[in-house]
């Protein structure tokens, strides 16, 4: 698995608010913890739900700042560009991955 061109694409689905493409980047048991917003979001149904509230509800798009790829995860830092207040801030995600597709995700704001 190539994991630098499998987050591009990703960045990519989510600033083009393709939910569709964005959920195929994940196992349907996947969970996503999010510190910042205070919930976990499990599957499909709750990493949607995750994608429209914070990503499409606020017009986010993502830049990526540096990756760090260790054996089946990564770490990225990333800066979000948004409707919110603050305009443009800083955020990480650690993805961890299972037969090319994300498992596991813990997204926060820095």
């Amino acid at each position: 698995m190539d994991i630098t061109s499998f987050v591009s694409d990703w960045i990519n689905k989510g600033n083009a608010y393709d939910t569709e493409g964005y959920l195929e980047s994940y196992w349907e048991d996947a969970v996503l913890d999010d510190p910042s917003v205070g919930r976990t979001f499990k599957g499909h149904v709750g990493i949607r739900e995750y994608f429209t509230s914070y990503f499409i509800g606020y017009q986010t798009q993502t830049r990526l700042v540096k990756l760090d790829i260790q054996d089946n995860k990564a770490h990225l830092e990333v800066e979000f560009t948004e409707t919110f207040p603050e305009g443009k801030i800083g955020g990480l995600f650690d993805l961890t991955f299972r037969e090319g597709k994300i498992a596991t995700a813990k997204a926060d704001l820095l």
